[in-house]
């Protein structure tokens, strides 16, 4: 959508679909753009029944619809840990949009829309501002970091059975070779019963 070049901000394509961004350095503190629309009366039914993503309560009797082409504001999007605010006058009726850090060109504007909205809108799907999504980027490299953890504790333990059984095969083994000996002894046994039978036929003999 084309805007003045005179204003430090312009409508382009964000991660959530439309967003506002800066074309030119905005200090903080400095008034960006206006939030408007028709005033809606809740007190009247009709009013009361209209319903839309842009709705901006002033007061509990009055609202802005910001939903209409004009209200360039309404692109701007919502952040947890946004660079702007929203300065509402309930006595003028008025919604300005302004910087609450220095914000660099090429920037997108954002601010948070409030307990309300977020609860009713974008908790159902998501949060999709840089906060939340870095947070969600936090959590699954914690959960990979765990899930990699657990593998490699089961896998020394796998490798520690697998030890612990082959140190008892080798025990089981040893076990086994050891009767041998009693072979030896019979050995030394049959020796001892010939040296006998020679000293009886020396005997014999004298």
């Amino acid at each position: 959508m084309p805007v003045s070049s005179s204003k430090p901000y312009r409508v382009g394509r964000s991660k959530t679909g439309l967003g506002l961004f800066a074309t030119q350095p905005i200090k903080k503190g400095s008034k960006i753009i206006r939030y408007f629309g028709p005033m809606l009366d809740c007190n009247k039914k009709k009013d009361d029944a209209v319903e839309n993503k842009y709705l901006f309560q002033i007061t509990k009797r009055w609202t802005v619809d910001g939903s209409v082409r004009e209200n360039i504001a309404r692109y701007i999007n919502h952040a947890c840990k946004p660079n702007a605010e929203s300065d509402v006058s309930a006595r003028k009726r008025k919604i300005i949009i302004r910087a609450i850090k220095n914000i660099e060109p090429g920037v997108e504007i954002n601010y948070d829309y409030g307990t309300d909205y977020f609860k009713e809108y974008l908790k159902p799907i998501g949060c999709k501002c840089d906060s939340c999504e870095k947070k969600r980027k936090k959590k699954r490299a914690e959960a990979k970091a765990e899930k990699l953890k657990l593998k490699a504790k089961a896998e020394k333990k796998v490798l520690k059975q697998a030890e612990k059984k082959k140190l008892l095969n080798g025990h089981a083994s040893k076990a086994k070779a050891a009767p041998k000996p009693k072979a030896a002894a019979k050995k030394t046994s049959a020796t001892t019963k010939g040296r006998k039978a020679k000293s009886v036929k020396a005997q014999a003999a004298a």
